[in-house]
């Protein structure tokens, strides 16, 4: 199963009824991942997350350190955004972004894609809220 696939399936239910996802993909909050490059305990101090964007929200859900394509603990939901919060710009390997929350969250280039459409999305005149 592809990795988009696994996220979408692991986050559907944390949705509202009736919220379809248009958009999945992985973030982590913490300290820069290029930290990881001097030493391996930056690993305590990331926090990772799928981020569902639907129709009506963006949904930030936690994940484990070790799994982090699997929801964690009774209630993993950390964050419900409105759906018209841009997440990007995203460039580099890791880009950054203080958009989703409190947290600033970095997003690996493998989903960068995913977060430029979502905010494509928002730019559509027949887009979400529209």
């Amino acid at each position: 199963m592809a990795t988009r696939d696994r996220l979408r399936e692991r986050a559907q239910p944390y949705l509202r009824p009736g919220e379809n996802i248009e958009q999945v993909f992985q973030a982590q909050s913490g300290p820069s991942p290029y930290f990881f490059l001097l030493t391996w305990l930056t690993l305590f101090w990331h926090k990772f997350y799928i981020v569902a964007v639907t129709d009506q929200s963006i949904v930030m859900v936690r994940t484990g350190h070790f799994v982090n394509t699997k929801p964690k603990g009774d209630d993993p939901v950390e964050a419900r955004l409105p759906r018209r919060t841009r997440i990007g710009p995203v460039s580099g390997l890791w880009a950054s972004t203080s958009n989703l929350g409190p947290k600033r969250l970095w997003i690996h280039r493998y989903f960068h894609k995913d977060v430029d459409a979502a905010d494509a999305a928002l730019d559509q005149p027949d887009g979400p809220l529209a």
